[in-house]
């Protein structure tokens, strides 16, 4: 049996994603009867049955949910060689992929990466927001900002300073409610904290003076958070740096409560020799260093 062709195994994965042959279609642009023609395909060159029909839609079979993890690498092989094979030559063009958390790629990467664009012209950016680390060996991402050190071999990281962050309120909130001074005035206000949470925002609730029951706003979203602080809704943790952007956003029990992360920034290795990663590693190296000396306590 040949191996089953890389566009039916985008089709399998597509329809994962979506849940749907239509969706999936419309996220591929090809037509339904075509997609559904290729996951047939599929199915019979494995041998395997990969989904089974509900009223939800299309649900995967174990055997689906085994595949997926494989396919996913494949997906993440395939768009890296893409990138690279879009930046041959001896000037910076082609396809940087860079991710980051929602934050950090929010709030301040794109004042960075509005300044490389004059000096690059020729390199596309994609950014990916998201809290969780990607697998950089398997191509999701060339350029990682990362809260944590790596741990991967055959990756080249720099660790470039520790953001920190304090409590800060909307100045509409304190004219109107007033700023707590003490740690015991502030469980008299509004906390805006995570949901769920990840271990380490878990850990560092236990560490410090607070508690999920003790957050009136819960969201898991870094930018959702924030939203609700700028918005006034009470209280919340804000890196430094972004706040000192914004004169209405007021500093909340200074020098009491807090916390740092440590920033790093990562690259595979094999992609050092390619310009178009060196010179954007290198500018995002510097930017994000100017942003973390106004991020300090």
């Amino acid at each position: 049996m040949n191996d089953p062709d890389w566009s039916l195994y985008r089709a399998f994965l597509a329809v994962l994603t979506e849940g749907s042959l239509s969706a999936a279609a419309r996220t591929l642009g090809l037509t339904q009867p075509t997609l559904g023609r290729q996951v047939a395909e599929l199915e019979r060159a494995l041998g395997l049955a990969l989904f089974t029909r509900s009223p939800q839609g299309l649900k995967p079979t174990d055997a689906a949910l085994e595949l997926a993890p494989h396919a996913q690498a494949m997906a993440g092989a395939a768009s890296a060689m893409a990138r690279a094979a879009s930046g041959a030559g001896d000037t910076a063009r082609g396809v940087v992929r860079i991710t980051a958390s929602e934050i950090i790629g929010a709030e301040v990467l794109p004042r960075i990466l509005a300044a490389y664009r004059p000096l690059h012209p020729g390199v596309i950016i994609e950014l990916a927001l998201d809290n969780q680390q990607q697998d950089m060996l398997r191509g999701a991402a060339d350029i990682a900002v990362r809260m944590v050190r790596p741990t991967q071999e055959a990756l080249v990281a720099r660790r470039l300073a520790d953001t920190y962050l304090g409590l800060y309120a909307h100045r509409r909130y304190v004219e109107a409610e007033g700023a707590p001074t003490t740690l015991e005035q502030l469980q008299d206000h509004p906390l805006v904290g995570f949901d769920r949470g990840n271990p380490f925002l878990r850990d560092l609730a236990q560490r410090l003076p607070l508690s999920r029951n003790g957050f009136a706003f819960r969201a898991d979203s870094d930018l959702a958070q924030l939203a609700a602080v700028r918005a006034g809704f009470g209280v919340g943790f804000v890196q430094h740096g972004i706040a000192r952007r914004e004169p209405d956003l007021i500093p909340v029990c200074p020098g009491l409560i807090g916390f740092s992360l440590g920033i790093w920034l990562v690259m595979h290795e094999d992609l050092r020799g390619t310009l178009r990663m060196r010179t954007m590693f290198d500018h995002l190296a510097d930017g994000l260093t100017d942003f973390l000396a106004t991020s300090q306590p």
